[in-house]
């Protein structure tokens, strides 16, 4: 099958005929049909982050297909069956975390694309209780970016707590954030959208974004204060200067989302501040298997609209390459 291989961090991904991967107890084998390109996938390949993933190995983790085979023991999937592979590969199901609800906390976890091979393949195995089955109303194409982008911002919005009329200013309009500002005005807030780039900030005005502020020719602190300041802010650009600016942004008890990884991420806090205003800063991992099917759910239902152009497998390179440089708009899918 054909895959791009990652076989040194910081080299370009290479187009391999590499075999098809069988399904073991608990597995099943998936045929993919997209998979979505995720910064966390350019991280991935570089090696930015402290736990660094051992080439070579196959990055994705947007990966929607149809299973072909069963692995031993598998009862509750079927062949023909169209699924979504997640960041989440698998977690051990017994943890405090696991059965507290919060699986993607689990130390036993193992990720797609980053511990196990993802989906930059024709065919990708997982296992069969963390394939999450994709309703009829989902196309393939907008399945792929729900399966991270999407689930991923639904979480910073529900542990947010956003609530009907607060103010949410989300940082990076992006991949996530054209998704993060759809969930959060589901949820009844007020947007306000904030990029670097005027085309994405279009974007976002067409997706609902009450106010914009283009951070490149405006303070967007300045900007968000003088609207009353944001009840909640969502840090999903990978600067960061933008966090710095996120939770300057907040108005007195206000809840900084971070969600992004900044390769050389600190962040300093002012504590007087945060104490005496009372502010909030939440980490915000992936959303869950229920997130997920909440996603795929509130999209059938007409309630969002992904932004994504497609590409082919063999333009991998070409296509990190326009993500870092902010020439996307939204979520780049590759198509098998």
């Amino acid at each position: 099958m054909k895959a791009a291989v990652v076989t040194e961090l910081g080299a370009p991904l290479q187009i391999l005929d590499i075999p098809v991967p069988r399904p073991g107890p608990g597995q099943v084998l998936v045929r993919m049909e997209t998979s979505g390109l995720c910064h966390t996938d350019i991280h991935a390949a570089h090696g930015d982050w402290p736990v660094k993933p051992a080439p070579p190995f196959v990055p994705g983790h947007e990966g929607v297909g149809v299973i072909e085979e069963l692995g031993e023991g598998v009862t509750a999937r079927a062949a023909g069956e169209r699924v979504a592979i997640a960041w989440l590969g698998s977690a051990c199901g017994a943890c405090r975390h696991c059965i507290g609800g919060w699986e993607t906390l689990c130390e036993e976890q193992v990720n797609s694309g980053y511990s196990v091979d993802g989906t930059f393949a024709e065919y990708a195995v997982v296992a069969a209780a963390f394939a999450t089955s994709v309703p009829d109303a989902v196309s393939s194409l907008d399945a792929a970016p729900l399966t991270c982008a999407g689930v991923t911002t639904y979480k910073a919005i529900k542990v947010a707590r956003v609530a009907p009329a607060e103010t949410v200013a989300v940082f990076g309009v992006g991949g996530l954030g054209h998704l993060a500002l759809q969930y959060a005005r589901i949820a009844g807030g007020f947007v306000v959208a904030v990029d670097v780039q005027d085309d994405k900030l279009a974007m976002a005005r067409q997706l609902g974004a009450d106010e914009v502020v283009n951070a490149a020719t405006t303070d967007p602190v300045q900007a968000i204060q003088a609207l009353g300041g944001a009840d909640v802010a969502v840090a999903l650009a990978a600067s960061p200067q933008s966090f710095d600016q996120a939770y300057r942004s907040l108005r007195r008890g206000g809840r900084l989302v971070c969600v992004a990884l900044p390769a050389d991420g600190t962040m300093a806090l002012p504590i007087f501040d945060m104490v005496l205003s009372g502010k909030s800063v939440i980490g915000s991992i992936v959303g869950t298997r229920n997130d997920l099917a909440d996603v795929f759910a509130l999209h059938a239902a007409g309630r969002t609209r992904v932004i994504s152009v497609d590409r082919k497998l063999d333009e991998v390179n070409e296509a990190m390459a326009d993500v870092l440089s902010g020439h996307v708009p939204a979520r780049v899918v590759f198509r098998f």
